[in-house]
């Protein structure tokens, strides 16, 4: 690991975070989802920032990265962190930093005195819901995620409160 550092992204990593997010996609199998562009990525990122992302080299070369925002959880009364996305190249996993990424962002955490963290995962990907067992996180069994995009959202947010 002596060869692995993780920095802060900057905006001139705009283009690499992009690719980040297409091979997350794809191996997700979600491409048809991704209508990012590196203009949204600047001002969402770098702009008005609503998220954070950490990247991982190995030997200088990019192999990771994460993207995570702070949220907040009233029963605890403390910000929390979200991991949207963790993605390790496919010929990189198994070698330790996609844990080393998620130590990285427990102790971020930690510091911010965050009162937890967390993620979601899909439910098919068997290796990552044991690797994220294996670290001692819990799944959310109880709770179901909701969604509003596209037509949906707008639908809601054109009606007159009641």
């Amino acid at each position: 690991m002596n060869d692995f550092r993780i920095v802060k992204a900057t905006e001139d990593d705009i283009p690499l975070i992009l690719r980040f997010i297409r091979q997350l996609a794809e191996y997700e199998r979600l491409s048809s989802e991704v209508v990012v562009t590196e203009d949204l990525l600047r001002e969402s990122l770098f702009g008005k920032p609503v998220a954070e992302v950490v990247l991982g080299h190995y030997q200088d070369r990019p192999v990771a990265f994460a993207v995570f925002f702070q949220n907040f959880s009233t029963f605890r009364g403390k910000p929390g962190l979200y991991l949207e996305d963790l993605f390790v190249i496919p010929e990189m996993r198994g070698k330790g930093f996609g844990r080393a990424m998620l130590v990285y962002l427990a102790k971020l955490a930690r510091e911010r005195k965050c009162g937890r963290f967390e993620w979601a995962v899909l439910d098919w990907n068997e290796s990552a819901v044991r690797f994220y067992r294996n670290l001692g996180a819990v799944a959310m069994s109880d709770w179901t995620v909701f969604r509003l995009t596209g037509e949906a959202l707008e639908r809601l947010s054109e009606e007159s409160p009641k």
